[in-house]
């Protein structure tokens, strides 16, 4: 086994010897379960394309849809065009339409299950935007999905934050939209650590009042609402609201810290799954869904824990920048030839940070081929000036 040089957190430059390959038992092609497991799943840039990352981002949709294959075939579903696609960065609409129609028909070729971010990311924002310019904006991006036949997590609006004068607000808009939607949606609610511009969502800067707000919306809409993803990083949070939601009404977790203890639950009850680090985690988060289905809760927790460092590693503040690891961990294991992001966003994290990143995952046994993780990282590392191993 080759080994090779980081950097860490001293500037100091080690030598590391990758080899902790996991053998996670996988059985072919059987669903979960006890519990809904969705991977929020990113896309792999063309790096041949000669055209502004920023403005005009362009897809490798061969790579893009062979992850998502790849997840379905673990069992995993698939959250399409949310935040960790780069959504809002880097992502626009226009593109997330034509990634949200391929990704539908290769879920349907596949039986695989996904469900697709709907938002108001192409309202341009500015002070004359309105409530009704917000609604509007919602039902057209609902059209899209479902006239795809496909199903929706409502996002959060950046739009709605900005211009809300006060939670009455947010009721109106989407007590709106949840009557106008065919089927259950699975509603979205980002903290600010993922997303700065949604601040004070719900209306209110306090968590415990703007949950009031967001539990009136879903107990006045329930029969809308198949379940909400919270993304606060607050375990106590998430269970508090977890109790408080009416009957039928799933909690899904987005909490890429506390994800062991929330999936297991409580004998009041438990969180499904809808999380970032699924896609860096893959095989053991398909490994430890299958344990918990099996009622092996000690090989769940031992499979998870292990994963749970590199998770807070990749989404450590600031937390936004989390898609620049989920990346990483596709490149290093071989499911994109390439560490380059749109946006440019493989820059948005230091060299420091992706040297503990592949510890971590050594650590955890995640790197699937330790030598072309190896190979990789020299390069990486090279492209920061450290040479050899």
């Amino acid at each position: 086994m080759s080994s090779l040089k980081l950097i860490g957190e001293d500037r100091s430059v080690y030598e590391y010897k990758a080899g902790h390959a996991g053998a996670f038992e996988l059985p072919s092609g059987k669903s979960f379960q006890s519990r809904i497991a969705y991977s929020a799943v990113h896309v792999v840039c063309d790096p041949y394309a000669d055209a502004d990352p920023l403005a005009n981002a362009q897809i490798d949709w061969e790579a893009t849809l062979a992850y998502r294959r790849y997840l379905w075939s673990l069992g995993l579903s698939v959250a399409e065009a949310m935040d960790t696609a780069q959504r809002g960065m880097g992502l626009s609409w226009d593109r997330s339409k034509e990634l949200i129609s391929r990704s539908i028909t290769e879920a349907k070729a596949v039986g695989g299950r996904v469900a697709s971010g709907v938002g108001t990311d192409h309202l341009l924002l500015g002070a004359s935007v309105t409530v009704e310019d917000i609604i509007a904006a919602y039902e057209e991006q609902c059209e899209f999905v479902e006239g795809h036949g496909g199903s929706i997590i409502l996002m959060a609006s950046r739009a709605l934050a900005s211009c809300a004068k006060s939670p009455e607000d947010y009721e109106r808009v989407y007590g709106h939209i949840l009557r106008q939607v065919s089927r259950p949606v699975i509603l979205h609610w980002l903290g600010d650590m993922f997303d700065p511009a949604l601040k004070g969502y719900w209306g209110h800067a306090n968590v415990d009042e703007a949950m009031e707000v967001c539990l009136r919306v879903i107990h006045a809409n329930a029969e809308k609402v198949d379940g909400i993803k919270i993304s606060l990083l607050d375990a106590d949070q998430e269970i508090t609201m977890r109790r408080r939601l009416p009957s039928g009404v799933k909690m899904y977790t987005g909490d890429d810290f506390n994800y062991p203890s929330l999936i297991q639950g409580d004998e009041q009850g438990f969180s499904h799954a809808l999380l970032g680090i699924f896609d860096a985690i893959a095989p053991a988060a398909a490994s430890a869904m299958h344990a918990l289905d099996e009622g092996d809760i000690a090989k769940y927790n031992d499979v998870l824990a292990k994963t749970v460092p590199l998770s807070r590693h990749i989404f450590q503040k600031p937390t936004y920048t989390y898609k620049t690891g989920i990346v990483f961990m596709a490149y290093l294991n071989g499911h994109q030839s390439h560490f380059r992001m749109i946006g440019g966003a493989e820059g948005a994290r230091s060299i420091v940070h992706l040297s503990k990143l592949f510890t971590l995952a050594d650590q955890a046994g995640l790197l699937v081929d330790p030598d072309l993780a190896t190979q990789r990282m020299k390069l990486v590392m090279a492209l920061s000036g450290i040479q050899g191993g």
